[in-house]
């Protein structure tokens, strides 16, 4: 099911877009805030939908934030008409502007078209927090700056950014990194190249260590202490 991200702060507007994209098989995400947008942003979703003008900042810098993590579409939604406003937006990556107020079939063929443009099953990007996977590429960026890892490093973050959320064990991840290159790792190995790994991605809260079981990569805001 395509997921999608609607950033608005009107309620009514919220309330009429998810009833209709729910009723055309999309799964939608909504918040009213930059703030709340940034934490609940992912990889995981197909198109973002924004609106120019929120409680803690405006979509441009929200636009600019996620383009520096990843490549997912962007459709603006704003009363904002004005050609300089829409240039802006198209010139810092959006895909589209709707301005308001619009017919929610209009927004329905604006998203199947931006849709269609994007590679149904590509998943290039995995992104979590300040941390974006481009796989195409096969290069890690922090905050925007890329860092270098090791083989193992970049085929260990791989595993548990496709996997975001979830408990990965560590005898499961043993036998996904052997599997990859048929080398063996063992247990010492693995604990390294963890520790390696977070200092690499300036000391990430993402990943996150249970203790007696494995690891897991999920959405943090801030570098460990």
């Amino acid at each position: 099911m395509t997921k999608i991200l609607l950033v608005e702060d009107d309620d009514t507007i919220t309330f009429g877009i998810r009833m209709a994209l729910e009723k055309k098989g999309y799964e939608l995400m909504a918040c009213t805030c930059l703030a709340e947008a940034k934490h609940l942003f992912s990889g995981a979703y197909s198109l973002v939908l924004l609106d120019l003008n929120l409680p803690d900042g405006n979509g441009y810098e929200f636009c600019t934030w996620v383009k520096a993590r990843s490549d997912i579409p962007i459709i603006f939604l704003t009363v904002r008409d004005d050609v300089e406003d829409i240039t802006k937006g198209l010139d810092m990556g959006a895909d589209d502007y709707v301005t308001k107020p619009f017919h929610i079939a209009v927004l329905e063929s604006r998203i199947a078209a931006v849709l269609r443009r994007v590679p149904e099953e590509s998943n290039e990007f995995c992104v979590c927090g300040n941390i974006c996977l481009d796989k195409e590429k096969m290069r890690v960026l922090v905050d925007g700056q890329e860092t270098v890892l090791t083989a193992l490093e970049y085929r260990l973050l791989l595993i548990l950014m496709e996997n975001q959320g979830r408990i990965l064990p560590r005898g499961l991840i043993l036998e996904k990194l052997w599997d990859s290159e048929g080398n063996y790792v063992n247990d010492n190995t693995l604990t390294v190249t963890v520790k390696r790994l977070r200092k690499k991605l300036n000391n990430t809260r993402s990943l996150v260590t249970v203790r007696g079981i494995g690891y897991r990569m999920e959405e943090s805001g801030h570098a460990a202490k």
